[in-house]
């Protein structure tokens, strides 16, 4: 189903990272008629305030790239709060669309889904095939109910819902708080730290040993606005950017576009995670969309966003 430019579409998130980007990548393509609102406006675990904003502004696509996010430290230590506010936030997003005659609405999951030890690459059918990673699977059963539900939708009441499986994702506003960040903002926030106090070290967690794949906030958005475009299958689809990197290698990286010349110590003790995450994104490629932006030109995108807005002096 084609958006018209002035078709009315509620981006839900749109000040996060993923919303921004698709509010960016909808509004450059000539979209005008963007609905958003701030937490302080809507509260998305409100049932029956999401009800009248729906009733209210009528939206005919929606977007939803609002959730409770974070890294492996806050999903291990809030695991009722990753779980539980999740599932009401997509519940009411998802059933409020469905009460308001939506017309059609993408639901954006996370590579974690995935079983830990699941085949590499990634490929849809894999889902539910094994045990989840232990440290965010509180997170990742919310999202697998959710990309359910949409499926459950379509299945019972016809709606027109889909889901998309980003990859790792980085950009303009992400968030760099060390507590709850994911690795790349918080690799590129220590190695500036260390660099601004004349650290003679950063410590990295983990053996710097796990490969994971990169895909910035931008490519994502152009790929959600062409889903809603050109896809209305039931299956899930993956959005990644083909290739993966290890930690480490992602580390030297940033040390080098930061310009950070002291030494790395990797920090044994902590987690790794997941020892591999590379997605198998041939479907979503085959379809004709590809990502634009290399992660050496996206890292330092990202941090030139990080000194103008992340905390950066």
């Amino acid at each position: 189903m084609k958006m018209s430019l002035d078709a009315r579409i509620y981006v839900a998130g749109h000040r996060g990272l993923v919303g921004s980007a698709i509010w960016r990548a909808l509004a450059a393509a000539g979209h005008t008629g963007l609905i958003g609102r701030a937490r302080s406006e809507l509260n998305l675990l409100d049932a029956t305030a999401m009800r009248q904003f729906y009733e209210q502004e009528e939206p005919e696509f929606v977007f939803v790239a609002a959730a409770k996010v974070g890294g492996i430290r806050a999903n291990d230590i809030q695991p009722a709060d990753f779980l539980f506010e999740n599932l009401q936030i997509q519940n009411n997003l998802i059933e409020g669309a469905r009460l308001a005659g939506v017309k059609k609405l993408l639901f954006l999951g996370s590579s974690c889904i995935y079983p830990k030890h699941a085949p590499q690459p990634l490929k849809e059918e894999h889902l539910l095939s094994g045990p989840l990673e232990p440290t965010n699977e509180w997170y990742a059963i919310a999202k697998i109910a959710g990309l359910k539900l949409c499926q459950a939708y379509r299945r019972q009441y016809g709606c027109d819902f889909i889901s998309a499986m980003p990859t790792n994702l980085y950009g303009p506003n992400d968030n760099y708080d060390l507590e709850s960040s994911h690795v790349l903002p918080a690799l590129i926030r220590k190695f500036h730290e260390a660099k601004t106090s004349g650290s003679p070290t950063v410590t990295c967690w983990g053996t710097g040993s796990p490969r994971r794949e990169f895909l910035h906030a931008d490519d994502l958005a152009r790929a959600c606005v062409f889903l809603m475009q050109n896809y209305d299958e039931e299956q899930f689809i993956n959005v990644g950017s083909g290739s993966d990197i290890t930690i480490r290698e992602l580390a030297e990286l940033v040390r080098r576009i930061i310009g950070f010349r002291s030494e790395i110590v990797w920090d044994t003790t902590r987690p790794d995670g997941t020892p591999r995450k590379l997605m198998d994104s041939s479907r979503i490629f085959a379809l004709g969309w590809r990502p634009q932006i290399d992660l050496e030109t996206g890292i330092a995108l990202a941090y030139q966003d990080f000194l103008q807005h992340g905390g950066g002096e």
